[in-house]
Formats: C-alpha cells, structure tokens, sequence
C-alpha cells in the first residue's frame, strides 16, 4: 500500500465514475420529477412516456453508482477516515447514499400507496441535497482554503 499522504484524491478512473454516475442519478431523477410533475401522472394526466425512460436510465445510474461506492470503499474511505480529513461529508455522502438506496428500494418494490407521496418527496429531496454534499466533498481541501501545510 501506498504511504499515507496528507491528501486522499481518487485515481482519475474511479473519479470520473463516480462523477458521471452521479451526474446521471441526478439528472434522470430531475428528468423524472419534470415529467412527471409537469406532464405525466402528477399532472393529473396519463403517464409521460419519459418517465418510464428516466427510472430506467436511473435504475441503471444506480447500479453504477453503487459500484462505484463499493469501489472506493476500501481505500479511499479508510484512508480518508485516517487522516480526519472531511469526515463530516463522506459520512453524509455514505449516509445519504444508504437512505436513498433504502427508500429507493421500498419506492419500487413495496412502500404502500398511502406513504408513497411523501417518500418519494422525501427521497428526491434528500438526492437534490446529497449533489450539493458530493459537489463540496469532492472539492479539494486547498479549494476551499485549508491551509494544507
């Protein structure tokens, strides 16, 4: 293993998946809130055709994502923990991401119509937040003015 730095950056390959499945988590759920508010079945007419396109495409965002989680899991997470470095953030990335596996998978598979509502409010807020939290903790701490010395 590689002597423990003072930084933790991701190799570029695991970066730009995690990246671009993320992009593609929010972009398809934001795609789908759209649809689905504006046109679709929110809107009191018959499901838009997109929507059933952008759970797919998030569906297939999310299995992305979740390798990539599982890839950067043994290093990356360790090591940052380690170093006590934006500790607050990856635990948000890591439970963020737990809640929205989890709600996701009841949305799917088994939440029951009257709770349905407001799960799925409560998990496209919470995926719009995690964005942000994902955008500040992949920002390298000298970007955000920590003296790295």
């Amino acid at each position: 293993m590689a002597a423990l730095t003072r930084s933790n950056p991701l190799p570029r390959w695991q970066r730009r998946g995690v990246q671009l499945s993320m992009t593609l988590l929010a972009a398809s759920g934001g795609l789908w809130l759209v649809a689905h508010y504006a046109w679709g079945a929110g809107a009191g007419e018959l499901p838009h055709p997109l929507e059933a396109w952008m759970m797919r495409l998030h569906g297939a965002a999310l299995l992305a994502s979740l390798f990539f989680l599982g890839s950067i899991a043994p290093a990356h997470v360790s090591r940052g923990w380690r170093l006590a470095r934006q500790r607050t953030t990856g635990l948000l990335m890591l439970g963020g991401m737990a809640l929205l596996v989890a709600s996701g998978y009841a949305l799917y598979y088994f939440a029951p119509e009257p709770i349905r509502p407001a799960l799925g409010n409560a998990h496209a807020a919470l995926g719009l937040v995690l964005a942000g939290v994902l955008a500040w903790h992949g920002r390298a701490p000298r970007d955000r003015g920590v003296n790295r010395a």
